[in-house]
């Protein structure tokens, strides 16, 4: 059949084409820190990062085209179809961990090729249109990683360069009339095509750690998926064709970190010495910048005789993973011929099987919440719970992680069903966040998909503890304090008109070895001793401060120090407590006062020193964390003044810090729920007097 040109068709009105919606998916991938040795070289993440990425695009096409060139012209338009193509080549990443703003360029080699969905022509005969759309492309875009994590999503614009605008037709014969000879397929290029496209792309990555963080050579694989709407992808400075892709693929990239000397591992602490302050001696100064103020903190350290008697507060929360309604297994399950040697005062024996990070031994009893409860319900006969199950997911959901936690219990330690209620809810009596809320929305949903243990029997509550959120009677262990915060060696570096960037340390003992630490970008550090002396007892150190200022100037100062390093204490005298906020909370409770009044306070020795810690979970931004924390700490320390000077005391001195979400001296890590909301803390250390 011989095919009609343009100027013998008559042309129909254009079809509206129907918009495609394309749902992208989101990835979850946890991710574990480890902890860096105090006393051996340390690797700084790397900034830059170089790599490959590759992926398939999947390439939707809209809109109407019918002119294929000056030579043909399909008898009937094509409307829609859809094809695959390849995406390569190389990237360029700039981003730091910890923080949310980073940069990415991609570059390579971009498909777009595609099939018109069939069309049949006048004649009855199926036609089909082919081509080999493709493009070098460039892509800058903003990296965000909204929780300073690995996960990230990225957005920017796509500038592509056509390379390939090639097509096959093909009409076919009429059915009808299967004798007829066939139409051979025409190949050629598509006129009118734009060189150069103007779009844009937004996506979704995270990145998968190949390599030990000790190791100076980082490799990563990225896992990604973007979107590339249509507008701007108009191929054609005719009709009104367009592309709508979705790209999904995975970048392998690979940086190398900066050696750095100074310790990132914060040791679990209760502060038990008094500390001095090294007054620093007369510093040199260079450039115009001389308004820098430079100090050193260095603790005495006189070694003490000293064990701590440590107050868990236990919440009365089983968090459960997404998606899942079994216990997880962080929590400690113990087999039934377990439970006559479960002891509350030796959980280190009943340890979770992957227990790692800061402040195991407070884990272990977090972790035990199961055993705990079920140890004292059978001491208890009389004490019966109820365990309410709320899920994002519905009530039958929640009421299902309500009856796994109550099989446990029946199961393993033999508690009769009639004293264990289960119901579901859709989310908690008490829910995390505010109303209105936008901050951090998964970690608040993680952190209220769990099952709260109520109970109205006193036996099983925290003193004066009372209503459905009570927590439970805490855990009182005893054990052998490592070093404290207050043991540190604390560097301050100030000016008025902050005027500071970065600075770095070189700090050189009697010997002449030297150690570099930095750059820091925060105006004050904290090191353990360990970290700079080593197994050293002690030593004198010259230190030196070299600071960069806005207006690219340096700044120097200089000063002398005597350090001590930290021992541990044998004898039982340190106390600890706990008070645990709500989220973004800095008001304890009624009950909580009633608490510090009545069952810390008294603890506090005659001339003794109390020591106030106020810390955040990582959800929100930190530097709103940092007050946050402060507020926590003030707050309890107003309590625990009232008290004393109800009391008519003027013997106890206080000491406050507030660390916010800080990750390196937070109790716990963040990766599980119930971190966070253990996080979400002020620790109360009550220094007897020497």
């Amino acid at each position: 059949m011989k095919l009609l040109n343009k100027k013998s068709l008559c042309i129909p009105k254009s079809i509206s084409g129907l918009a495609k919606t394309v749902v992208l998916s989101s990835l979850f991938i946890a991710g574990l820190q480890t902890s860096v040795n105090a006393q051996k070289d340390s690797i700084a993440p790397p900034k830059w990062w170089v790599g490959i990425a590759g992926g398939v695009n999947i390439n939707f096409y809209n809109g109407s085209t019918q002119k294929l060139n000056n030579d043909l012209t399909s008898p009937t338009p094509f409307h829609s179809g859809k094809g695959f193509g390849l995406f390569l080549g190389p990237l360029v990443e700039y981003h730091q961990l910890g923080k949310r703003w980073g940069f990415m360029l991609q570059a390579g080699y971009d498909s777009r090729k595609g099939k018109f969905n069939e069309i049949k022509t006048p004649c009855n005969c199926p036609t089909d249109l082919s081509t080999k759309l493709s493009y070098v492309t460039v892509e800058p875009s903003l990296r965000i990683a909204p929780f300073k994590g690995n996960f990230y999503m990225y957005v920017g614009p796509r500038f592509a360069y056509n390379l390939d605008k090639s097509f096959i037709f093909h009409q076919k014969v009429n059915p009808e009339y299967p004798d007829q000879i066939a139409n051979p397929a025409i190949s050629g290029d598509l006129s009118d095509v734009k060189p150069v496209l103007v779009s844009a792309q937004v996506g979704i990555g995270y990145d998968i750690n190949l390599s030990a963080k000790t190791n100076q050579t980082q490799y990563v694989l990225s896992p990604f998926v973007s979107f590339q709407p249509y507008f701007g992808q108009e191929p054609r400075t005719i009709e009104s064709w367009n592309v709508t892709t979705v790209r999904a693929g995975a970048a392998f990239k690979f940086g190398r970190g900066r050696k750095v000397s100074h310790d990132a591992e914060k040791a679990d602490a209760i502060a038990v010495v008094p500390v001095k302050t090294v007054i620093p001696e007369p510093a040199a100064v260079a450039g115009e910048d001389a308004n820098v103020a430079f100090t050193i903190n260095s603790p005495n350290n006189i070694p003490v005789e000293r064990r701590v008697r440590e107050t868990f507060p236990i919440r009365n929360y089983v968090f459960f993973d997404e998606g899942s309604t079994h216990i997880p297994t962080r929590y400690v399950l113990l087999e039934k011929s377990q439970v006559k040697e479960f002891k509350e005062e030796q959980l280190e024996v009943f340890a979770p099987k992957n227990l790692t990070g800061r402040s195991k031994r407070q884990m272990v009893a977090y972790y035990n919440i199961l055993n705990i409860l079920g140890d004292r319900m059978n001491k208890k006969p009389t004490t019966t719970i109820i365990l309410a199950g709320s899920s994002e997911q519905g009530i039958a959901d929640g009421q299902q992680m309500a009856e796994s936690v109550k099989k446990y219990l029946v199961t393993t330690f033999g508690i009769a069903p009639g004293r264990i209620t289960t119901l579901g809810l859709d989310k908690p009596r008490i829910p995390s966040g505010v109303e209105g809320g936008t901050t951090d929305l998964s970690l608040l949903a993680q952190g209220n998909r769990r099952v709260t243990i109520e109970t109205t029997s006193p036996t099983l509550l925290m003193e004066f503890q009372s209503g459905q959120d009570a927590p439970l009677k805490p855990v009182e262990l005893v054990g052998v304090q490592e070093a404290p915060i207050d043991s540190y060696v604390t560097f301050n570096v100030s000016d008025e008109k902050d005027a500071i960037k970065t600075w770095s340390l070189q700090v050189t003992d009697e010997k002449g070895v030297t150690q570099n630490f930095g750059p820091y970008e925060e105006g004050t550090l904290s090191l353990p001793g360990k970290t700079i002396l080593g197994t050293r007892p002690e030593g004198d150190y010259t230190v030196k401060m070299t600071g960069k200022t806005k207006s690219g100037k340096t700044v120097t100062k200089e000063a002398k120090m005597h350090m001590v390093l930290w021992t541990p204490p044998k004898d039982e005298e340190g106390v600890r407590y706990s008070v645990i906020f709500d989220y973004n909370e800095a008001k304890a409770t009624t009950v909580y006062e009633k608490y510090l009044t009545d069952i810390v306070v008294p603890k506090i020795p005659v001339g003794g020193k109390v020591i106030i810690h106020g810390y955040t979970d990582i959800i929100g931004n930190a530097d709103y964390n940092k007050k946050l924390s402060v507020k926590r700490a003030n707050d309890v320390k107003a309590i625990m003044e009232s008290a004393l000077a109800k009391a008519g005391r003027t013997d106890v001195t206080f000491e406050l810090f507030g660390f916010g979400e800080d990750e390196g001296l937070a109790p716990f890590e963040n990766k599980f729920p119930e971190e966070r909301f253990y996080n979400r803390s002020v620790i109360i250390d009550i220094i007897p007097k020497k």
